[in-house]
């Protein structure tokens, strides 16, 4: 079942496990493993707001800023009970390799707010989210440090970071900070594509693997963890590869019907469910505990981090698993997986089309551009090619998975930068 991240379950440590293998294997600079072992600068804010009901509650924001060799620090903000100073460390660490295997000019960057969204109205999710970005002050910023949706946050979080940020600089300068955030609304200077570039990413990187593998998959069943955003657009684009979708967990429940399961009338039921699978009348129940467990080809875990842990590797039917949520497999759950044969594509490839995404906007507001949906989506395919073509050719040269050969394209480039610059002073 979906289960929470936790600085227990060592989510920092499984980060730092699967560097230190890769850094091992190609001999990487000790110095700049050194560098790239801690973060550059991690940022706690405590803010007061006032609640609808007159009262003040004072929360506590995370912006961990991990390292920028490479460009500005670029990853999302989560809103979630979840979020703190270990997590942010995580994944803000993941963002720098993520960026880097994209071929991207950015470093990482991750935080949030220790919240439950769903105890607040609206009103109070904007003054919460208003109040946070005058905490986080000059922290961020569209040259040193871009933030973007993720985990309970959206385009509408993001259009009130970019109208308080830009409210606090003069009036002259203030269409100069537009990109201060990506993910945005279109009609607010966001990308047309952008909510479904991580789904897409994770489908291309799919049919990527299945091209290399010779493996067909019209026909195949799958199921997904999530049925957000990310977990809604994978089902979409798989359903136009022909795969099967037979089973989805969410926080409300599991669902499975082994004739398949339409996504399209499972979105519109969620619309209508308070966004919950559970219920939906096209499946059945199904044991949460046992949902891994299912009978299927493909399995994508779409929620959160570290779901497919030692506990319950070992009962995955899958041939592969595509990350599409960020860690959401665990250091003992790879080597189980591993052990058993079954292929990993990791989710700092696996999710990077949401990154690259962001990209894009970014640059289209840099330069005042517009770009249309289809020339997103064919910049977007055509760089989660590439970057697979790198991640597998490394995977080949070093005879290794391609979680590790993900991370060893990224350190390497990475490392160059560094050789090049050299280190201040």
């Amino acid at each position: 079942m979906i289960t929470k991240e936790s600085p227990k379950m060592g989510m920092y440590e499984n980060v730092q496990h699967q560097f230190n293998k890769a850094a091992d294997i190609i001999n990487l600079s000790p110095a700049v493993r050194k560098i790239l072992s801690i973060t550059n600068t991690e940022i706690v804010v405590h803010f007061p707001v006032k609640l609808d009901n007159g009262t003040v509650q004072v929360f506590t924001g995370y912006r961990v800023q991990h390292n920028n060799a490479l460009g500005p620090y670029k990853g999302g903000l989560r809103y979630h009970p979840t979020v703190d100073i270990d997590a942010a460390r995580a994944l803000a660490t993941w963002m720098t390799w993520k960026t880097s295997l994209a071929g991207l000019p950015y470093g990482g960057g991750k935080g949030g707010i220790q919240i439950d969204p769903n105890l607040y109205s609206d009103a109070e999710l904007e003054r919460i989210t208003r109040r946070f970005t005058f905490a986080l002050g000059d922290n961020i910023g569209p040259e040193h440090d871009i933030p973007a949706p993720d985990v309970n946050t959206t385009p509408q979080t993001m259009a009130w970071i970019a109208d308080t940020f830009m409210s606090t600089r003069s009036t002259n300068e203030r269409t100069k900070y537009s990109h201060v955030v990506t993910g945005k609304p279109v009609g607010a200077g966001g990308l047309e594509g952008r909510d479904r570039a991580t789904g897409f990413g994770v489908v291309v990187g799919i049919q990527e693997w299945a091209n290399h593998n010779n493996y067909e998959l019209s026909g195949k069943k799958y199921i997904l963890q999530g049925f957000g955003n990310v977990g809604y657009w994978a089902s979409h684009f798989m359903r136009a590869k022909g795969a099967v979708l037979v089973g989805v967990q969410d926080a409300s429940g599991s669902i499975y019907n082994s004739d398949g399961i339409d996504p399209e009338s499972l979105f519109e039921f969620t619309e209508r469910n308070n966004k919950c699978v559970a219920g939906y009348p096209g499946a059945s129940p199904y044991p949460q505990a046992d949902f891994f467990s299912l009978d299927c080809d493909i399995l994508i875990p779409a929620a959160m981090g570290n779901q497919i842990t030692a506990g319950n590797a070992h009962s995955i039917k899958a041939l592969l698993v595509a990350e599409g949520a960020n860690g959401p497999v665990d250091s003992d759950g790879s080597e189980i997986l591993e052990s058993r044969g079954i292929a990993v594509i990791p989710d700092i490839y696996c999710n990077s089309g949401g990154v690259i995404a962001s990209y894009f906007e970014w640059l289209q507001n840099r330069n005042g551009e517009l770009w249309s949906l289809e020339e997103v989506m064919e910049k977007l395919e055509k760089k989660m090619k590439k970057s697979y073509e790198t991640m597998q050719s490394i995977a080949n040269k070093y005879n290794t998975d391609l979680r590790t050969a993900a991370y060893i394209g990224a350190l390497q480039r990475i490392e160059q930068a560094y050789i090049q610059r050299g280190i201040f002073p």
